[in-house]
C-alpha cells in the first residue's frame, strides 16, 4: 500500500511513481487546483490534484482535515518560487493520479499542530494529540533512549529481570496502591513503589548486575513532574562502591545525550555534598545554569542593629543574602512581584538593598531597611558577598528550612527570567551534577519520629558501633542523586547488607522487631545467607526524556498520562465498577466515612 514515507520524499525521487498513506493535514483550493498537505509520522508532503482528471479531482474536493487516505502519483519538482523551506520535502510535490479514501473523519476538536490547546482537551483526545509532530518526536525520542540504555547496559553484562507487580505493602515513603485479593478474602496486594526489595534479593541471589525498565506506582499528590504510574530505569550491582556506581552511570548519561540529541555533556560531572547544595542554593537539586548563590551572613547579623535579623540569628535561625548583578534596575513593581512570590513559600516579606554607588554610604543605597543597619555592618555584608555598583541584594531571615525554601525559590525564579538571560546570569545548556552525603534521617514533627531521607535500606557511612554514640540527625548516608538543570534525574545508594545493621536502622525509625518481622521478615532472613555488598541507582525515565526534549511536564513524554487529580480524561478512569465485582471482593462502599 505504501512505497515511501511522506516526510522522506526528496528531489532524488523526481519522476518516480510512489504510493503514499497518511492524514490530511490541510487542504487548499488555488485556481482550480487542489493542494493537500499529507502527514505521517515522518512529516508532510504536498499533493496536487488537477481538474484534468475529473473523477479524482471530485474525490479530492471531498477531503477534509484528518481524513485517512492513500494516493498514487509521480514525484515532481516544485517551482522555485513555491519551495516550502519549513518542511524537509518542500522542494517536491506529488502529481496524483489515484486517490483512495481509507477513512473519513468528523471535524476534529482542534488542529493537530496547534500549540495553544488546553491540556485537558488534548488529554481527552489524546489519540489525536499524539498525531502532532511534537508528540511524535517526544515518544520516538523516549523509545530511542530506552533502546540505547538497553544496549549500553547489555555491553556491561547487566541482565533484565522482571519483578512482581502484585506484592506486599511496605512503607517506602508514599502511599501504596492497594489491590484486594478475591481468593484471599480480606487481604491485599500492593503495586510496587519501586522494585527496591526485589532487586536486593536478586543481588543476594548472585545475579551480580540487574536492570529493569519498569513501571512504579505511588498514590501521592501530583505535580508537573509526578504521575501515579511512572517508569524507572532500575539498576543494581554487587561488590561495588559509590564512586564506581556514579562513574558507570555518568558515562551512560553522557552516551545517551550524545547519541540521541547530539549534546556533549562534561566528561566529569561536578560533585557537591548535600550540605553545600543546601547552603549555596537552598535546595538539594540545584539548577547550575543559574550563576547566583545564597551567602550565609548569620554571623554578621548576630550583632545587627536591625532587630529582625539579630533576633533570628541569635535564636538558631538563618540569615542569607542573594546578590543579583545589575539588579538595581528592578522596578518597585518587580520587587513587589518577587516579594509576593516568596511569601507563597513561607516568607513574611523580602528585604532588599539597591546599590547605586557603594562608596557614598547611605546616599548611594536604596532600601526600606538600610537606615536600620550600620555602615560597618553594611560594609561587612557587601565585602562578604562581593557587592558592586548596580547590584541588588535580597535578604532572607527565618528558620533554616523556611529560608532555604523561599530563597532557593527566589534564586530559581530570578535565575530563569529574561533579565538573567540578558545579563549572562543564566546559561542555556545542560548542567549535570552529583549531590552526595545526604543525611540518613529527618525528624517529622507531625509524627514525632525520624523518617528516611531516601529509604530505610540505605547504608549509613558510619559503622554500627559508631551509630551507638551519634544522634540520628548527624548520620550520613552512602547515597547520591544525579541532578540536571534543577531536576532530580536519578538517585541511589549503597544498601545495607548486614541483618544487624538493618535492624538498627529500623530501630532508629521507630520500627519494632515485631513490625520489622511482619513487613520485612523475608529481607531480614535473606540477609543472613551471605548477602554481598551491593548498591544501585534508579533513573526516572519520564524526567530524563522530558529534559532532553525540553518538555514542560513529564505528561509530554508519556503516551497516556493522568491529570493532577490522577484521572485519565480519555478513558474516564478511575470509575465505578459493577456491584457484582465488589461482592466478589467482599467490599462494601460506605459513603458516610
Amino acid at each position: 500500500m505504501r512505497t515511501f514515507y511522506n516526510g522522506l520524499i526528496r528531489t532524488s525521487h523526481i519522476g518516480k511513481n510512489v504510493s503514499l498513506c497518511g492524514w490530511v493535514n490541510r487542504r487548499r483550493d488555488h485556481g482550480g487546483v487542489i493542494f493537500i498537505d499529507l502527514r505521517d509520522h515522518t512529516g508532510i508532503v504536498q499533493l496536487v490534484f488537477s481538474p484534468e482528471n475529473k473523477f479524482i479531482f471530485q474525490k479530492a474536493s471531498q477531503l477534509r482535515n484528518e481524513y485517512c487516505i492513500n494516493v498514487l502519483g509521480i514525484v515532481n519538482l516544485r517551482p522555485i518560487e513555491s519551495y516550502n523551506k519549513e518542511i524537509e520535502s518542500g522542494e517536491v510535490e506529488i502529481l496524483c493520479h489515484e486517490l483512495n479514501i481509507l477513512n473519513v473523519s468528523i471535524t476534529p476538536p482542534f488542529n493537530i499542530d496547534d500549540n495553544n490547546i488546553l491540556e485537558n482537551t488534548r488529554l481527552s483526545y489524546r489519540y489525536l494529540d499524539l498525531r502532532s509532530s511534537k508528540m511524535q518526536k517526544n515518544l520516538r525520542t523516549r523509545y530511542q533512549v530506552t533502546m540505547e540504555i538497553r544496549k549500553f547496559l547489555d555491553k556491561l553484562n547487566f541482565i533484565d529481570i522482571e519483578t512482581p507487580f502484585l506484592t506486599k505493602s511496605t512503607p517506602e515513603g508514599a502511599r501504596d496502591y492497594l489491590i484486594p485479593s478475591r481468593i484471599n478474602i480480606g487481604n491485599f496486594y500492593a503495586l510496587p513503589q519501586s522494585p527496591q526489595l526485589f532487586k536486593q534479593l536478586l543481588m543476594i541471589s548472585g545475579f551480580d548486575r540487574y536492570y529493569q525498565i519498569v513501571k512504579c506506582f505511588r498514590d501521592e499528590d501530583l505535580r508537573a513532574d509526578r504521575q501515579p504510574e511512572f517508569t524507572q530505569i532500575d539498576c543494581e550491582m554487587s561488590f561495588i562502591n559509590e564512586e564506581e556506581i556514579r562513574n558507570l552511570f555518568e558515562n551512560m548519561i553522557i552516551h545517551i545525550f550524545k547519541t540521541i540529541i547530539n549534546v556533549n555533556l562534561p566528561n566529569k560531572f561536578p560533585t557537591i555534598t548535600w550540605k553545600e547544595s543546601i547552603d549555596k542554593y537552598g535546595t538539594d537539586k540545584p539548577d547550575l545554569r543559574i550563576n547566583l548563590e545564597l551567602i550565609n551572613i548569620t554571623e554578621i547579623t548576630k550583632t545587627s542593629s536591625l532587630k529582625i535579623f539579630s533576633d533570628i540569628a541569635l535564636n538558631n535561625g538563618k540569615v542569607v543574602a542573594l546578590k543579583v548583578p545589575q539588579g538595581a534596575i528592578f522596578s518597585r513593581k518587580e520587587i513587589e512581584f518577587y516579594t509576593n512570590y516568596v511569601m507563597s513559600y513561607g516568607a513574611k516579606g523580602l528585604a532588599y538593598i539597591k546599590i547605586n554607588d557603594i562608596k557614598k554610604g547611605y546616599e548611594g543605597l536604596q532600601s526600606p531597611i538600610v537606615k536600620n543597619l550600620s555602615i560597618e555592618e553594611l560594609n561587612q555584608i557587601f565585602t562578604k558577598i562581593d557587592a558592586k555598583n548596580n547590584d541588588i541584594v535580597f535578604f532572607g531571615a527565618d528558620k533554616e528550612s523556611i529560608v532555604n525554601s523561599y530563597m532557593g525559590a527566589l534564586r530559581l525564579k530570578i535565575g530563569i527570567s529574561d533579565f538573567s538571560k540578558r545579563n549572562n546570569i543564566f546559561k542555556d545548556q545542560f548542567c549535570p551534577l552529583w549531590v552526595i552525603d545526604f543525611p540518613m534521617f529527618e525528624f517529622d514533627e507531625n509524627k514525632n519520629k525520624y523518617t528516611s531521607i531516601h529509604h530505610p535500606f540505605t547504608s549509613p557511612k558510619q559503622s554500627i558501633d559508631e551509630l551507638r554514640d551519634i544522634k540520628p540527625d548527624s548520620i550520613l548516608s552512602k547515597s547520591y542523586d544525579l541532578v540536571i538543570n534543577g531536576w532530580e534525574i536519578g538517585g541511589g545508594s549503597i544498601r545495607i547488607h548486614h541483618e544487624e545493621m538493618q535492624r538498627k536502622i529500623f530501630n532508629i525509625l521507630g520500627i519494632s522487631n515485631e513490625e520489622a518481622h511482619y513487613k520485612f521478615g523475608f529481607l531480614l532472613e535473606a540477609l543472613k545467607y551471605g548477602a554481598p555488598p551491593h548498591g544501585g541507582i534508579a533513573f526516572g525515565l519520564d524526567r530524563l526524556v522530558s529534559i532532553m526534549v525540553n518538555a514542560e511536564s513529564i505528561r509530554e513524554v508519556i503516551a497516556f498520562p493522568k491529570t493532577q487529580r490522577a484521572q485519565c480524561l480519555l478513558t474516564q478512569a478511575p470509575s465505578e465498577v459493577e456491584k457484582e465485582q465488589l461482592i466478589d471482593l467482599h467490599i462494601n462502599i460506605s459513603k458516610n466515612i
